[in-house]
């Protein structure tokens, strides 16, 4: 049965993994008969975020404690992380991405990024074993691999469509670290064939929950077959 690691990042869009793209992630991998491998940091989070009104709360979560409840307990400290034991690595998106992986939400590409996730993303391309990034996914890729021989073309959605977000100041971001960004919508993916590297828009478009599903779907898709 092939193995597919899936890096999460709490549980919550607003301060750690998305949590449909999560579990529609660990949905498309069941589907090939395939076995999702959780893993996300043992630190704490960035901040906690009331998910009503999106006020911050005054209190602390760990990341590998509320990513648990995603993985129904099943999950690993990323630290543990062994690139030989997986076929293939997926990366949902929210907002904890880019606040609890990275910096990204607070100095863009010029933030940190986790060692952890520099290590676990690096060790995948390496060995040339496929990657897919979600909705702000790319960008933790693409901060990972900063530095490195791979510019990878990556996509978090594009600006002639409706979006929440500011599609091409993030995508300048991206291609500051060395990747290309490309634009893509809701109904589409991005596929660097030679870094085998996917990347898919999700929620970073305006979507409703059937059309991310149908995104995440290609992105696995895609995945295997290059598996």
């Amino acid at each position: 049965m092939k193995k597919i690691a899936v890096i999460l990042s709490g549980c919550g869009v607003y301060d750690g993994a998305e949590i449909h793209e999560s579990v529609l992630t660990l949905l498309a991998i069941a589907e090939h008969g395939a076995e999702a491998v959780c893993f996300a940091p043992n630190a704490n989070q960035h901040h906690v975020v009331n998910h009503l009104n999106g006020e911050e709360m005054k209190e602390h979560r760990n990341m590998l404690v509320e990513a648990a409840r995603i993985a129904r307990g099943s999950i690993q400290a990323l630290d543990q992380f062994d690139a030989d034991n997986v076929d293939g690595l997926a990366i949902p998106g929210g907002f904890g991405t880019a606040k609890n992986l990275t910096q990204w939400a607070f100095s863009g590409p010029d933030g940190e990024i986790r060692a952890d996730v520099v290590a676990a993303i690096r060790a995948m391309a390496d060995k040339k074993k496929p990657i897919v990034a979600l909705c702000m996914g790319p960008v933790v890729v693409a901060k990972a691999l900063e530095h490195t021989d791979l510019h990878p073309q990556l996509t978090v959605g594009t600006n002639q469509e409706g979006s929440p977000y500011e599609i091409e100041v993030i995508s300048q971001g991206m291609e500051k670290t060395g990747a290309n960004a490309v634009m893509k919508s809701i109904k589409e993916i991005a596929i660097d064939a030679d870094a085998r590297i996917i990347s898919a828009p999700c929620y970073m478009m305006e979507a409703g929950i059937l059309d991310v599903r149908n995104n995440i779907k290609q992105a696995i898709d895609a995945m295997f077959e290059i598996i």
